[in-house]
C-alpha cells in the first residue's frame, strides 16, 4: 500500500518555504500538520517555591520565544522590575529580534548565536563573569545542561513552563500513513488523546534519540528515525523512506 497521507505532529510551516510542501508535490501527498502539544505558565506561586531570585542574575539566557514570553510573565506576575543593565542572550537573532515585545531593544545589552545552542556557550563564554539563569520547559533538550556543565558557567535554570499533552478531541482519528513526531510529550499525547490506538501498518517517524525511544517506550513498532547522516532534517529523512516504500507497494 502506497503511502499517501502523512499527519505531522507540528504547527503548520509557512507553505512558502516549507521541505514539506516539496515532498508532498514530489510524492502526491496530502501533509497535514497538527500541533499534539502546548505551553503551560508555571504559576508565580509555583514557581516561588523554587526559591530563585531572579534579580540575583545579570544575565538571561533564551532559548526560545516561549522562554521570553513566560520569563516576563513570571516577572511581572512578581512585580519584578527588570535593570536596564539586564543582559539578554539568545540563540537566535529572530529570538533576539522578540525581545522587542518587552523592551526597548537598542537600549539593551542583546547577544545572539545561529540557532544552534553550541555556538550559544561559546558567546556565553566571553561573558562567564555573569550569573546566568535559563529559562526552561520541563521538557527540553539534553544538551542544555550539558554543554552549560561542560563549559563551567555558572546558570540557574528555572522552570517557568510545561510541554504537556493538547487536546486533540476534535481530531476524530489518526487515519494517516504516517504520523511524525519530535518530542516524547508527542508520543504521549498520543496514547492518552487515542488510549485504544493501535499501529497495525501505520507508520511512525521520529526526530531525536529521546521521541525514538519513547515509541518503543510505549510499545510501539519506530519506522523512520532521524536524523542520521544520509538525512539530516525529518523531510529529508522522509523523502528516503516514501521513495523506497512506494517504490516496493507499486
Amino acid at each position: 500500500m502506497r503511502i499517501r497521507r502523512i499527519l505531522v505532529s507540528q504547527p503548520e510551516p509557512n507553505p512558502g518555504n516549507s521541505p514539506y510542501n516539496d515532498l508532498a508535490v514530489k510524492h502526491n501527498l496530502k501533509i497535514d500538520f497538527r500541533q499534539f502539544i502546548q505551553v503551560e505558565g508555571v504559576p508565580a506561586k509555583d514557581f516561588r517555591k523554587d526559591r530563585i531570585q531572579i534579580l540575583d542574575h545579570t544575565a538571561i539566557i533564551f532559548t526560545s520565544r516561549a522562554a521570553i514570553d513566560h520569563f516576563f510573565r513570571i516577572s511581572q506576575e512578581l512585580r519584578l522590575t527588570i535593570p536596564d543593565s539586564m543582559k539578554y542572550f539568545c540563540i537566535s537573532e529572530a529570538t533576539a529580534f522578540y525581545l522587542q515585545k518587552y523592551i526597548v531593544y537598542r537600549k539593551r545589552k542583546i547577544f545572539y548565536a545561529n540557532g544552534k545552542f553550541a555556538d550559544l556557550v561559546d558567546v556565553l563564554m566571553k561573558h562567564k563573569e555573569d550569573k546566568f539563569l535559563i529559562p526552561l520547559s520541563d521538557v527540553h533538550k539534553d544538551e542544555i545542561p550539558t554543554l552549560l556543565e561542560k563549559a563551567k558557567i555558572q546558570v540557574t535554570e528555572a522552570i517557568m513552563y510545561r510541554t504537556v499533552s493538547a487536546d486533540l478531541s476534535d481530531l476524530k482519528e489518526v487515519n494517516y500513513d504516517v504520523l511524525v513526531f519530535f518530542t516524547p510529550v508527542g508520543i504521549k499525547s498520543l496514547m492518552q488523546n487515542f488510549p485504544d490506538f493501535e499501529q497495525n501498518e501505520t507508520k511512525i517517524a521520529t526526530f531525536g534519540p529521546a521521541t525514538a525511544q519513547a515509541v518503543r517506550d510505549a510499545g510501539l513498532r519506530l519506522d523512520v528515525e532521524a536524523p542520521i547522516p544520509e538525512a539530516p532534517s525529518m523531510p529529508a529523512a522522509l523523502e528516503r523512506f516514501i521513495a523506497e516504500w512506494n517504490k516496493n507497494n507499486k
